[in-house]
């Protein structure tokens, strides 16, 4: 058990940095599972027929419920204890992933990403928080820089993992890899992890949580469903409606609560607003062309699940050296000028990605795949340090919690919201001429189900008409997130600070290593 003395200062408990080791597997968990079912998307979708939007459920019904839970699964931590609490998200995950990994239909797919999801927001935001517990100031940045690398290697490794899997295995042993990491990290909690509490903390508002579900999910449902049914359906227009009135009530709930869980009036600070508006846009980018890249990879370039996973280590190595190096550039030229190249330079490398071509090659994507990484690091980074470090100290935990779910808002927009207009453009242009009806309708649903339905028939001109639909709803793609990020880069040059408040260190800290997770 951790023991505080007086004052509040952290007196190091013998067992920290075996307890880090304990959090560093529970973090690497979820950093696999980050991008290991993007490298399966394509596989899942030939096996179980899904479509396009079927794959945007499969991908978003996970951070949905992640960004949903995630506050209060924090605030349940904080009260009945983070080690327990981290122990049940970690064995509701594993649960999940052997549902996921048995499931036969795109259905129980779903809901076992939905079910891991709640896991996920139990164990990400409660890991972070017990390091002030366990660290000292003086330990801390060493603390961060370890459980920091453990969640960044988890980037690269998922889609190499997976594709390995994939290559070897059924699909659902993407799922199925789980279920050893999280045992490793449910045995580790509970031999090495002190238990850390804080009963001061705001209780659950019960009500605030299923506003934030029902809200986002229905926002989701009706930007997922529109390029099928159209903007103007009915049922798309309910559920827009719905979402409205929904995350409507629940901010004006927010605004009236004593200690709300959302503090929604940290928005009133500039600073505040836009490195968070910064970092979400960062999220909503990189879920989108997670989302979109290895379909391309695969059906596009032919390469199998493993090359794909390998194919994606440009970007994630560009992402770990500017993270590692935005401190030191910060240092020099200060937050307001890193964020804004950052986003400038995410907004180049999405607009030249926006010229492949079908023939353009694995080269040229490298190329631009680096340059994106490298600004994703340098403005995702410093927006995060920049918006955490506005906060005063006693807000710093509703703040941080703020941050992380819009962040979590961010990207499960970006996948349907991006995966919506990929779908939209995908299907407008693919030549199904000569087609029966039912094939035509499958081989609109995705480039994986045309190849298929291409190589049953012998159809060389859909296969061909296909890979060019899909690379030009890529551009398209592409060319709005370029667009948005030279937006925001602007927004930054123009509002925010020169400098940030003072570092909150004790709070900071671990949110800072979710930023680095989370990208």
């Amino acid at each position: 058990m951790v023991t505080l003395t007086q004052g509040n200062a952290v007196r190091p408990d013998p067992r920290r940095w075996w307890a880090l080791g304990a959090l560093v597997a529970s973090m690497l968990t979820l950093g696999f599972d980050m991008t290991i079912l993007n490298v399966a998307l394509p596989t899942m979708a030939g096996d179980l027929g899904a479509t396009t939007g079927e794959q945007q459920w499969m991908a978003d019904a996970y951070v949905v419920v992640f960004a949903a839970l995630m506050l209060p699964a924090g605030l349940l931590g904080d009260r009945f204890g983070r080690r327990l609490m981290l122990i049940t998200g970690l064995g509701i995950f594993l649960a999940g992933s052997v549902v996921g990994a048995l499931a036969g239909d795109v259905t129980w797919v779903i809901a076992a990403r939905a079910f891991m999801g709640i896991g996920g927001a139990l164990v990400t935001p409660l890991a972070l928080s017990v390091l002030p517990s366990l660290f000292g100031p003086d330990e801390r940045t060493k603390a961060v820089g370890v459980i920091s690398a453990a969640s960044a290697l988890g980037l690269p490794l998922g889609p190499i993992i997976g594709g390995w899997l994939l290559n070897h295995f059924w699909w659902g042993s993407v799922f199925l890899v789980n279920v050893p990491m999280a045992a490793l990290g449910i045995a580790a909690c509970v031999f090495l992890l002190p238990e850390t509490s804080d009963p001061a903390s705001p209780k659950v508002d019960i009500l605030s949580t299923a506003l934030t579900a029902t809200g986002l999910g229905a926002l989701i449902y009706a930007i997922i469903e529109a390029p099928g049914r159209g903007w103007g359906d009915a049922l798309v227009l309910a559920m827009s409606a719905a979402a409205a009135v929904l995350l409507t009530a629940l901010v004006l709930r927010e605004r009236r609560a004593t200690r709300p869980m959302l503090d929604m009036t940290l928005l009133a600070q500039r600073g505040f607003l836009f490195n968070t508006l910064a970092a979400t846009l960062v999220m909503f980018v990189l879920s989108g062309l997670l989302f979109v890249l290895p379909p391309y990879l695969q059906a596009v370039l032919g390469h199998d699940a493993f090359g794909t996973g390998l194919r994606l280590l440009p970007m994630m190595g560009g992402l770990m050296v500017a993270a590692r190096g935005a401190q030191p550039v910060v240092a020099r030229f200060g937050p307001r000028a890193t964020v804004s190249a950052g986003l400038v330079v995410l907004a180049f490398a999405a607009l030249l990605g926006s010229r492949t071509t079908v023939d353009s090659g694995y080269g040229f994507t490298a190329l631009w795949l680096s340059i994106a990484g490298l600004g994703f690091g340098f403005s995702v980074v410093p927006a995060m340090d920049g918006a955490l470090g506005t906060l005063p100290r006693d807000r710093a935990g509703s703040g941080s919690g703020l941050l992380m779910t819009l962040r979590q808002v961010g990207a499960a927009i970006g996948i349907a919201l991006l995966g919506s207009l990929l779908a939209g453009v995908y299907r407008d242009r693919l030549d199904v001429t000569g087609l029966p009806t039912r094939a035509a309708d499958t081989a609109g649903d995705s480039v994986v189900a045309a190849h298929l339905i291409a190589e049953k028939a012998h159809a060389a001109h859909l296969a061909a008409s296909a890979n060019s639909a899909y690379v030009h709803g890529m551009n398209v793609v592409l060319l709005v997130c370029g667009i948005a990020a030279l937006v925001s880069a602007l927004l930054a040059a123009a509002f925010l600070p020169r400098a940030t408040a003072e570092r909150r260190v004790e709070s900071a800290a671990p949110d800072m290593v979710a930023a680095t997770e989370d990208a």
